[in-house]
């Protein structure tokens, strides 16, 4: 620890205690009002209730579908490969040295960007015009 890093304690505020007299501010009704139903013990409504009224999700029509089965893959850029110094490229070495936050269903290599060097690329899909640069600076790629 520095003298720079140095931080206040954390103030712990007190709990707050209701119904313990009229001086406290929170007295007799506990700061709940006059009956009904958010004044009663376990009283309130469920999120989404508008007391009675067909709720909003349920008069808003459905539409389309998700599909269960959608590949979510992880976005690379030719710009992003240029950054990286391995030779040959996977999405464990693009983990490893920061360039993807996570790997998801696998990595889609797309042809945005400038790539300035030769590079043996394995990733689940490529773009034809990513595949075509690559191969036109003599690398390689292949799909895992």
């Amino acid at each position: 620890m520095k003298l720079g890093e140095l931080k206040p304690a954390v103030e712990k505020t007190k709990r707050t205690r209701v119904g313990r007299g009229i001086g406290s501010g929170l007295g007799k009704t506990s700061g709940k009002g006059h009956k009904g139903q958010k004044a009663r013990s376990g009283g309130g409504v469920r999120r989404g209730f508008e007391g009675g009224q067909t709720p909003l999700y349920r008069r808003l029509p459905k539409r389309g579908f998700t599909n269960i089965h959608a590949k979510n893959y992880t976005e690379v850029t030719l710009t992003m490969l240029n950054k990286s110094k391995a030779t040959d490229v996977t999405a464990e070495t693009l983990l490893a040295e920061g360039i993807i936050g996570k790997i998801n269903d696998g990595i889609v290599v797309l042809a945005t960007g400038k790539l300035g060097k030769k590079l043996n690329v394995k990733a689940n899909r490529f773009t034809a015009t990513a595949k075509e640069t690559i191969e036109t600076l003599g690398g390689k790629t292949e799909v895992v």
